[in-house]
C-alpha cells in the first residue's frame, strides 16, 4: 500500500465526527500542496472535496473570512444528518457559479487555509497539516497565479503566519506532511 492508500484506510476506520460524516481537514499555508494531497486522498476514499477557494473572501479578510459560509451551509446540516450545499464562487468571472450539493456520505474532505481551525476541531475526525518552505510556496503560487500578485501573496503569507500562530493549527494536526 502507498502512503495515501494507508491514510485513506486509517480514515475510513475512524468514528464519524460531524453527524454521520468523517470530516477530514487538509490545512496549511498557501502553496504547500494541500489541494494536491486533498485530491489524491478524496480519490482514494471515493469522497467529495470542498476547497476554501470555492468561497469568496476578500484578501483583506485573511484566512478566517470564508469559513462561516461553509459552517452554515454545509457543516451544520451534516451535523444534523442532512445534506448541505453552497454556490461555488468563480474567481475568474468574479461571481457565484453553480450550486454544489454536499450529500451525507461516510467521508468529506475540506481543504484550504483555515479548515482545521480551533473552532471546528470538535467536528473533525482527522486533521492533516501540509507545509513547505516559504520560498517554495511563493514560487508555486506565483507560477499558478502570476508574478503580478507577488505583493498580495506576501501580505497573505504574513496574514497566514498571524492566523496560524493564534489558532495553533499545526499543533492540533494528526499528521504533518512537508512537501
Amino acid at each position: 500500500m502507498g502512503p495515501v492508500k494507508d491514510l485513506a484506510s486509517r480514515i475510513s476506520r475512524l468514528r464519524p465526527s460531524c453527524g454521520p460524516v468523517r470530516l477530514v481537514a487538509v490545512d496549511g499555508p498557501a502553496g504547500s500542496g494541500k489541494t494536491t494531497l486533498a485530491g489524491r486522498l478524496a480519490a482514494e476514499l471515493g469522497c467529495q472535496v470542498i476547497h476554501s477557494d470555492d468561497f469568496p473572501v476578500p484578501w483583506e479578510e485573511g484566512p478566517g473570512g470564508w469559513f462561516h459560509a461553509l459552517e452554515a451551509q454545509v457543516l451544520r446540516p451534516l451535523q444534523q444528518g442532512l445534506p448541505g450545499g453552497f454556490r461555488r464562487y468563480d474567481w475568474v468571472r468574479g461571481h457565484y457559479a453553480e450550486q454544489v450539493e454536499v450529500p451525507v456520505a461516510p467521508v468529506l474532505v475540506i481543504e484550504g487555509v483555515g479548515t482545521a481551525r480551533a473552532s471546528a476541531a470538535g467536528l473533525l475526525a482527522y486533521t492533516i497539516w501540509v507545509e513547505a518552505a516559504e520560498p517554495v510556496r511563493l514560487r508555486r503560487v506565483l507560477a499558478r497565479d502570476g508574478a503580478a500578485l507577488e505583493p498580495r501573496w506576501r501580505e497573505w503569507f504574513a496574514a497566514e503566519r498571524t492566523w496560524f500562530a493564534a489558532d495553533r493549527t499545526r499543533e492540533r494536526a494528526d499528521l504533518v506532511i512537508t512537501t
